[in-house]
């Protein structure tokens, strides 16, 4: 009846994991209760889980980010600690199959939960306020993707308690993905958990192009739209282009653990290459999936706190379209030591140094946009700078890889290790941490604390040389990936060097804490009354913060790029009052109620209950059914309302 389920399930033989679950256990119960003491379950209810608002929906998502990066932190700091400590006659703290779990978890949260949440949760809340507009094109779509992506987090997490998880690395290849190297339901987490959060990002995709394609305000052109937008553009279509080869990659993996079949076995008639192939065919895109966007933060935060419009709009913009179309192009350098020949080598080690080019466009015009500008340097423009020298570092080491017989001697090498968190810690987790910092104001009306913020610039900026750099060096002198135990005791003191660069980040992170702590406990004299604390150049800005449920009372008449500087060069206000009612989606239970099935039905599968699976499956479609049926969709916003909260902002009328 229960499947593979049963006690044996539960490590009461291992005690790290059950002290991780109990302490986070022991913090949920905590805030569970004080959330039922303090009586905040019906408004929680009411505007957050069952939010249909972008702009909930957003700070949701980067709610989520944050908090599973301190889970894969915690990952991230055991390996370098075991690494550290476990060298020649030492074995360290964490035993071979512990070790290799968390080693395969830490890649899996840090790309799907983390940096995704974290960027997909910044266009969400951006976007729509940047285009004009008063929500995306499908809200209802958009709870059910973010409910969609927890269910996946909250299914890798729920393997360190019950059962375990993959011990494949966080690519999963075959044939140590398969039944006859991974019998456990440790690889079945890993593929169910990232099937049911990526449909989730496959349906994000599909709103968001829908909504920058088709809901810009009037006088909005594609070339008016602020590089934000262009860069969450190409993202969007990277997803609805990749994440389909994705989920058909697993879905062909979960039928030969399932049922047999041989797709990725080579004895069988299959070809575990073919696995590689496609999972690169959507990871390199990937990589661009989470950059592009970040590289649009860093376009608003230059442009603003250098107190000068964007250098080379149309080039930033025609770069980013390349990169989208490039980066379809250069998937084979993650394994050129596949022997596919010198000829399919050389194109991709063309391919993959091509589109350097328009990266290096970027760069170039974020520094001409600081040139001789009026720089301030806040929090985001802080981690700005130290992207543009970080990632510059990865980048070139990354051109250095794309050369096939330097990627021979390298490749299966820590330098490589180095390379990726270059340009994903330097620029995924720089952008997202620069935008956090500089839409804070603007979701929650009031400023974040500027010298914690500075305080963890500096702690990830050092703790992230300290942490790599040493690798870099370890690649070089022979070092391989993927090691619990040192063979070699000359590494072992750059080691010690990373060990103590993950030390720095981790202060970083609790400088982030500390920073939000002390932010709400001074809101008051934090206060954005304006909705423009920072002078900034685009339509977000001219709303109050935080923004209405409505965003905008009336549309604005988009004349050209940096709008809302336009508006204040010309001496403009907003329009007042609105005349007009405004009609705006109702929450629904919807999402959540689907992510809750979509878990059951993902925990059946994992551990083969069919039964339960299939009440599962059957629950969320009814739920669906019921949503689609339902005629009571919107709700209206009477004028009264409208004028009386304009009126408040403006200055016109006493606040509500």
């Amino acid at each position: 009846m229960l499947g593979k389920l049963s006690w044996d399930a539960i490590p009461f033989n291992e005690p790290l994991p059950l002290i991780s679950v109990a302490v986070v256990a022991f913090i949920i119960l905590i805030a569970l209760a004080i959330v039922t003491v303090k009586g905040w379950w019906p408004y929680l209810w009411r505007e957050w889980l069952t939010s249909v608002d972008h702009k909930r929906i957003g700070v949701l998502y980067v709610g989520l980010g944050l908090l599973m990066l301190l889970r894969g932190f915690a990952d991230a700091i055991m390996m370098r600690s075991q690494q550290a400590l476990a060298v020649g006659e030492a074995q360290g703290y964490l035993p071979p199959e512990h070790y290799n779990q968390i080693f395969s978890a830490h890649g899996s949260i840090m790309i799907f939960f983390v940096a995704m949440p974290l960027v997909i949760g910044l266009m969400n809340f951006v976007v729509p306020l940047q285009l004009g507009v008063r929500d995306v094109a499908f809200p209802v779509l958009n709870s059910i993707s973010f409910w969609l992506t927890a269910s996946g987090a909250f299914l890798i997490n729920l393997s360190l308690v019950i059962g375990n998880f993959a011990r494949t690395g966080w690519m999963a290849y075959p044939p140590l993905s398969g039944l006859a190297f991974s019998p456990d339901v440790g690889v079945d987490y890993y593929l169910w958990s990232l099937q049911i959060s990526g449909i989730g990002t496959l349906l994000t995709g599909v709103n968001f192009v829908t909504t920058i394609l088709k809901l810009r305000t009037t006088g909005m052109t594609y070339f008016r739209m602020p590089v934000f937008c262009w860069t969450a553009l190409a993202s969007n279509l990277l997803i609805v282009a990749a994440f389909p080869i994705l989920t058909a990659t697993f879905v062909m993996l979960l039928l030969d653990r399932y049922l047999g079949m041989h797709f990725f076995t080579n004895d069988g008639g299959g070809n575990q290459m073919m696995y590689v192939n496609l999972f690169w065919a959507w990871g390199h895109p990937e990589v661009y999936i989470l950059i592009l966007p970040v590289f649009g933060i860093f376009s608003e935060v230059a442009a603003t706190f250098s107190g000068k419009s964007l250098f080379g709009y149309r080039s930033m913009v025609l770069a980013t379209l390349a990169i989208c179309v490039l980066s379809f192009m250069v998937w084979l350098h993650h394994f050129f030591t596949m022997g596919a020949g010198a000829d399919v080598n050389t194109f991709f080690g063309i391919m993959s140094t091509i589109i350097a080019v328009p990266t290096g466009v970027k760069v170039f015009n974020w520094l001409f946009t600081m040139y001789r500008g009026r720089i301030v340097f806040s929090t985001p423009m802080l981690f700005t700078v130290g992207f543009i020298v970080t990632f510059v570092v990865g980048g070139l080491t990354g051109v250095l890889l794309a050369v096939p017989p330097v990627d021979f001697v390298l490749h299966n090498s820590v330098f490589l290790v180095a390379h990726f968190h270059n340009v994903i810690i330097g620029g995924v987790v720089f952008g997202a941490l620069a935008g956090y910092n500089y839409w804070f104001p603007k979701a929650f009306g009031f400023t974040l604390d500027a010298t914690f913020g500075k305080a963890s610039f500096w702690c990830w900026l050092i703790g992230f040389y300290l942490a790599f750099t040493p690798l870099y060096v370890l690649g070089l002198t022979g070092m391989t990936r993927r090691l619990q135990h040192i063979p070699e005791p000359s590494w072992q003191p750059l080691l010690l060097v990373a060990m103590g660069g993950a030390v720095v980040i981790f202060c970083g992170i609790l400088c982030q804490i500390a920073q939000l702590y002390v932010s709400i406990r001074t809101r008051e004299r934090r206060r954005d009354l304006t909705g423009d604390p920072w002078n900034g150049r685009t339509l977000e800005w001219s709303t109050s913060s935080p923004p209405p449920a409505y965003n905008f009372a009336t549309l604005s008449q988009v004349e050209t790029i940096d709008a809302f500087w336009d508006m204040k060069r010309k001496g403009l206000r907003r329009v007042e009052t609105t005349c007009q009612s405004i009609k705006m989606p109702r929450n629904t239970p919807t999402g959540i109620v689907i992510a809750f099935f979509a878990v059951v039905t993902g925990f059946a599968l994992i551990w083969h209950i069919w039964w339960m699976a299939t009440l599962g499956l059957l629950a969320a479609a009814v739920t669906l059914l019921v949503f689609g049926w339902s005629d009571n969709r919107e709700h209206e916003i009477p004028v009264a309302e409208i004028e009386k909260r304009e009126g408040a902002r403006l200055g016109l009328g006493p606040a509500e």
